[in-house]
Order: C-alpha cells, then structure tokens, then sequence
C-alpha cells in the first residue's frame, strides 16, 4: 500500500519551555499529519541525548529522553505548579533548542515533581515490567551524579569493574537518587504511551530509529563490556567509524566500541532481540540505523586520531538477520543502507527483505554512480528528498554544483511556479517507492537554518525547532493534494460504507 509521512523529531515541536515535548503540540502534530492525509511521524531515537547533544549518543538505548517530558502536563497532575516554572530561562530564541539551558534546569525542576510524588500501583508495575534494564541505569546515572559527570571507565575501580559488594552498596546509599531516575522513565513512559495511542488512533503510525551503536560512556558498555572489543583494563581495542570517501578525506571517527559479535551470537543475539523488542514497543516501524554494519564495517584502532587506519570487517550478516525474523517476526523494520554500500551490503538488504532507503539528494552527484535516481526504484524502498543529515532541500539546491542543479532541474521538471524544493518533493512522491517520508523543512521550503544535523561536527546540531503559526490547515490541506494525487493516502484512504 503506498502512503507517506514527514519527517520532524519531537524536540522539533514548538511551544514553551526551551524544547518540543510530548505535550499540546505533539497531539496538534498529530492533527496536522491526519489533515495531511499521512500514515507515518518519523522521529529520531527518544534515547537521552549525549555527547555533541546527540540523541545518536546515548547513555541508553533502553530509558527515554527526560527533556521530552512535558511540564505542563506534570502541572495538570497536581506534581508541578505554576510557580515551579516561574523565572527558569529555558532558550535564547524560540527557534533553536538550548540544550545547556535544558542540562541546568530541567532534572531540578523534575525533582520538584518527584517531592509530590507517591508510588502508585502503575509505577510499581512500570518497574517491574523493565526490570531487565531499568536498576542498571538508573544506578548508572546516580554515579554520574555522584561522580560530577565522569564517565564510568574514570571511576574509581571497584565500581568501574563492577565489583559486587560496592555495586551492592552503591544501591543502598544512593537508594532516593536512584528512585528519582526510575520515577523520571516513569513519567516518560507514561507520556509516551499516550501520545503513541493517540497517533495510532488517528491512523498515524511512528517511525523510529535504533542506532547500531552505542557510546563508551554508556550503562551497556559499563554493564555488559563483555559484549564490546575491550581489553582487560576496559578501554576499547578498537572503536567505530566510516572510511575516507569523496565527501571526506579522513572518513568519520565516531568513537563507539564494537560489538564482539562472536560472544554477541553465543547466545542467540539475545541482547539485540531485547533492544530491537524494546523499540517494536516504542515505535510502529523500526528504522535500523546504520544497516550495512551488519554486512561489513569500519574498525578503527582505539587511539587513533582519523578514521583512515581503518579497516573492513565481516559483520554477522544474515545469521543475525534470521534471528531477528525468528524471534521478532511482527518487527517492521527500514534498512538504513546509505554510505557506501559494497554488493554484500546490497545482497544483505534484498535477502531480509527490508525496504531500503532512497534518498534523492544523493541522485544528481557526478562523483559517484547513483541508484537514487527514481527510475530506478523499485517498490521495496522508502524515499526522501533528504534525511536529518542532510542539508534541507532548499539549501541543497542552493549551493549545488550548476551541474548538479541543471541535471536535477531536467530531470525533475523543477520551475519557480511550482516552487524548486516542491518540485523535488512532487518527484519523491511520484516514485514507486511504496513509502515516502518528507522532512518538515523541506514542506516549509526552509533554507540552511534548519539543518538538523551536520555528521561529523558537533557545534549547533539537533537544535532546529520550528516555530508558531508555521505548521497551518493550509500547509496539511496542500500536502494532502499531492498525497492524494499520488495515491499515498495509506491508512487515511476513505473506506468504503459496509453493505447493509
């Protein structure tokens, strides 16, 4: 069935308080998209974020991301009030998340609300239902407090290694801090499952990423390090990152320990299958973050300053790929096969049976070959005009080689009258891609402004919010149009009337 969606992460959202929260303006984002004639709100992890404020960098990848918390719903249930909120400075300008105002102030006023907090039979059930990860972090971010911060590997050594007397005391000392840090997923989960409900009420459903990785500086790294290449002193062997390519001569070092897959395998993958379980909950569709990993990736020597000391490795491939189908067979899942993809990585995508990405930004560079070009898609795939690591479209088309922009400009028949960026966006939805998700910016034909992210930098990135009055009845009413016309109406197609 085709049918379409946008493309905005929450923090996105406008309103009060400094950043887009799970609140009033998530479920008029809802309205907006049902107007649109959408079946699908594409977000970015809801882990907490990390370094670079990067949700792609989180101590986490099970607990949810306390600055989506909406206060003023937590004013509504009797634990803020009015005052709590008073003379906090949460942003500089509504169009740009602070995420330092956000590091200063949001866990304190939460701490308000947890003084008026008594546990309920809910949050009891809430604790125990995610016993499997929620003690380990929630002792893992109380240290952090503790330690002012300090990852875990700087931690004194019988913490550090886990020793069980000190983790048994840890808990007993730092009994209240780690309550706090329960009570917060709590509230999390709780907004989140109400917001979810309601999309899916509305027949929208939530696209959401699982980064392949995760950071040193995480509660899995710290609690599982036998999963990871990390020597006996608990420092990586080897870390994460992309080769050398036309876009950058020193590839990318992301930093991230990787997965010792041979352990990872012993026992069927299991900590995959309860991550990959975790998001089928969260979200409706999974995209996997970095896919060709699985296939082949990029091993960079612990150390090294550049990621060109790099070298290929052979990924689990498609024994992890059926373990996933066996134990999770309902998990809708995107391959997120972008980069550069070797004949294994493509092997690999077409074997799970994954729709794969296409996005058309990537279709009119002359420095590689490209099938981003819509000819030649095929059903199975999911098309963008550009994803959050990319320039919006605007600015794409703005700063293009004029070879790039005459080729784009024939073969997408772009002109003023139509508008350039709604030219591109009528190609993607155009495509036979049986799904095709927009990003926002590009609906609001914003320029370089609204870039969400810049992949190797870590300055002003994932801070772009929009503001009030800018996503209207008359933008839904235009989006659906081209929808319509298109035949991506999805879940929003009008049903016939059962025969009498």
């Amino acid at each position: 069935m085709r049918s379409s969606g946008i493309l905005m992460h929450i923090t996105s959202l406008p309103g009060d308080y400094g950043v887009g929260t799970m609140g009033r303006q998530a479920y008029r984002f809802v309205d907006f998209l049902k107007k649109a004639g959408q079946s699908y709100w594409q977000i970015l992890p809801l882990t907490p974020t990390g370094f670079g404020d990067s949700p792609y960098q989180s101590c986490s990848t099970f607990a949810g991301n306390h600055y989506l918390i909406d206060l003023p719903t937590l004013v509504e249930e009797g634990l803020l009030t009015e005052k709590d909120l008073e003379g906090i400075r949460w942003n500089i300008t509504e169009d740009k998340v602070d995420f330092g105002l956000l590091y200063q102030n949001r866990l304190n006023v939460l701490r308000r609300a947890y003084q008026r907090f008594t546990p309920d039979e809910a949050y009891e059930t809430f604790c125990t239902e995610n016993s499997s990860w929620l003690p380990d972090f929630a002792l893992f971010m109380s240290l952090k407090t503790k330690f002012g911060g300090k990852p875990w590997y700087q931690w004194e050594d019988k913490l550090k290694f886990r020793d069980p007397d000190a983790i048994w005391e840890a808990r007993g000392e730092l009994k209240e801090e780690i309550s706090f840090y329960c009570f917060i997923q709590y509230l999390f989960n709780k907004q989140w499952t109400a917001l979810h409900e309601y999309a899916n009420k509305n027949g929208i459903s939530i696209i959401g990423d699982v980064p392949i990785y995760v950071p040193r500086d995480s509660v899995e790294a710290w609690s599982s390090p036998e999963l990871f290449q990390m020597d006996e002193k608990l420092d990586p062997t080897a870390v994460a990152g992309c080769p050398p390519d036309a876009f950058s001569a020193d590839g990318q070092l992301w930093g991230n320990p990787l997965y010792r897959w041979d352990v990872v395998a012993a026992d069927g993958y299991s900590w995959w299958i309860r991550r990959l379980a975790a998001a089928g909950k969260l979200y409706d569709v999974v995209r996997m973050d970095h896919f060709r990993a699985f296939a082949g990736y990029w091993s960079v020597p612990f150390g090294d300053k550049t990621a060109r000391g790099g070298k290929w490795i052979t990924g689990p491939g498609m024994d992890f790929i059926r373990a996933v189908k066996t134990a999770l067979p309902e998990l809708k899942l995107i391959a997120e096969d972008l980069g550069y993809l070797t004949q294994d990585v493509l092997d690999l995508r077409d074997q799970s049976g994954y729709p794969g990405m296409k996005v058309l930004q990537f279709a009119f560079d002359s420095r590689e070959p490209s099938d981003y070009l819509p000819h030649t898609y095929t059903a199975c795939s999911v098309c963008y005009t550009g994803t959050h690591d990319n320039m919006t479209t605007r600015q794409w088309l703005e700063t293009g080689t004029k070879q790039m922009q005459e080729y784009a400009t024939e073969y997408m028949r772009l002109t003023e009258e139509e508008g350039l960026v709604w030219g591109v966006i009528r190609t993607a939805m155009s495509s036979v891609s049986d799904t095709c998700v927009i990003p926002l910016q590009d609906y609001l034909d914003l320029g370089a402004e609204a870039r969400m992210n810049f992949p190797g930098t870590t300055n002003s990135n994932w801070t772009w919010r929009a503001k009030d009055g800018m996503i209207t009845d008359t933008l839904a009413e235009k989006i659906h149009r081209l929808t319509t016309l298109y035949a991506r109406l999805g879940s929003q197609e009008p049903k016939e009337p059962a025969a009498e």
